[in-house]
């Protein structure tokens, strides 16, 4: 107790200033540096930035490489859209580049999407041969009434190739680079067999397909014909004669539905800014070609091969001209790839009087073939030949394929198909 009471008062009778002494100072300005460093390498953040570092230097290194780089892929995009002439309209919401027909060397085409209305039919179904060999996504519509499934099905399989049954004169909603209008029958017995329907297939099917090239900036070409001249007054026939047709004749809704359908062409090329295409097509022959359409040449052949009398109207001195239809496809092609409107008369300025026309057959298919005389039918045109200076300037297009060199090919189509029809005949 005493020994408490010693420690006690020995504790109060020390200075008190001792146990107030203020905290030493010497250390106060090294202290944060030495926090900051200690946060730094706590948890390996300096490993971390470490890191930022190395990437950041990258970055600066690099860049001007990379915009060199993007600058040079720039610079080449437009050297590439000044060598595209402005020949079509791609459809897409963000772009519209415009490829065109001829490509530097080493520089991949663009793949078009095209739509072929009556893509089935004879001149039709060659086009859509040569849309596909060119490399395009082809899509055919046709109702079938005068083409033939049978003209497009070696592309069945092809994954770019798709065939729709529709009539053009319902619409329909597509996404295409081109339109190819086509559809329509062409040969009189034909067009003749439903007037009212041939008509309605040129007007409203042909407002279809321009409404449809409008909404979707597609270019368009429409398959006129030299029939929108008529019995002509003028030979040959230039783009800027007006014509000389019977607006209430037999063959008026053929005739005159052509001519209405290429005034809509041009009033929504004026009105509303759409690409058109105008291509008035003179008689064409070839395979494919329907065997008895009513045409002179598809007449002539197949009657020489059945050992029939050849049919000709009146007194056979009525004259046409005659183009191979791989001319005609070429001359559709350059027509769309262009930078024309058109009209442009696409055909064979060779002409030829029906009596020649079956001198010629006798002479490539059968030379015992004989020929009978018939009354000419009604409005049936006593001269056609087109003038294609246009075509040659503006195109670089002209038919390079004779009459005696096509005629054969022909032929050899229709004694295969006359055969089979035999055949089948043979076998009912």
């Amino acid at each position: 107790m005493m020994k408490q009471l010693h420690k006690q008062s020995s504790s109060s009778s020390m200075p008190t200033h001792q146990n107030y002494s203020p905290k030493s100072v010497k250390h106060t300005t090294h202290k944060p540096i030495s926090r900051s460093i200690n946060y730094i390498f706590r948890e390996q953040r300096a490993i971390f930035i470490l890191i930022g570092i190395i990437i950041g230097s990258v970055f600066f290194i690099y860049q001007p490489s990379l915009s060199s780089s993007v600058s040079s892929s720039t610079t080449i995009d437009n050297v590439i859209s000044r060598k595209e002439i402005p020949s079509m309209r791609s459809f897409s919401f963000s772009q519209q580049r415009r490829p065109a027909g001829r490509v530097p060397v080493g520089i991949g085409r663009k793949r078009l999407r095209v739509v072929v209305t009556g893509g089935s039919g004879f001149v039709g179904s060659h086009l859509v041969d040569k849309l596909m060999e060119r490399g395009d996504e082809v899509i055919v519509i046709d109702n079938f009434f005068t083409g033939r499934k049978e003209n497009v099905v070696h592309h069945l399989d092809n994954p770019r190739f798709e065939l729709i049954r529709h009539d053009v004169v319902e619409p329909i909603l597509l996404e295409v680079d081109q339109i190819y209008h086509l559809a329509c029958p062409a040969s009189p017995v034909h067009y003749k067999y439903n007037p009212v329907k041939t008509i309605k297939t040129n007007v409203m099917g042909t407002l279809n397909m321009l409404g449809l090239a409008k909404r979707i900036g597609a270019r368009f070409l429409l398959t006129s014909t030299s029939e929108v001249y008529g019995d002509p007054l003028e030979h040959p026939q230039k783009e800027t004669y007006w014509g000389h047709v019977n607006p209430i004749g037999v063959r008026s809704c053929y005739d005159e539905g052509k001519r209405v359908a290429e005034t809509l062409a041009m009033d929504y090329h004026r009105g509303d800014g759409v690409e058109v295409r105008i291509a008035r097509i003179f008689n064409t022959y070839g395979p494919r070609m329907c065997l008895d359409d009513g045409r002179v040449v598809s007449n002539f052949v197949s009657q020489a091969i059945r050992k029939q009398p050849m049919t000709v109207y009146g007194d056979g001195k009525q004259t046409r001209s005659f183009q191979y239809v791989s001319d005609l496809v070429d001359g559709l092609m350059a027509l769309m790839e262009g930078e024309h409107v058109g009209p442009f008369n696409l055909g064979n300025p060779g002409e030829f009087t029906m009596l020649e026309l079956s001198q010629v057959v006798k002479e490539t298919i059968d030379s015992s073939a004989t020929i009978e005389f018939k009354e000419n039918t009604a409005d049936d045109p006593q001269k056609r030949k087109p003038d294609i200076s246009k075509a040659k300037e503006l195109l670089n297009w002209e038919p390079k394929v004779p009459l005696r060199e096509g005629l054969p090919k022909m032929a050899s189509d229709f004694r295969n198909r006359i055969l089979n029809e035999d055949e089948g005949k043979g076998n009912k």
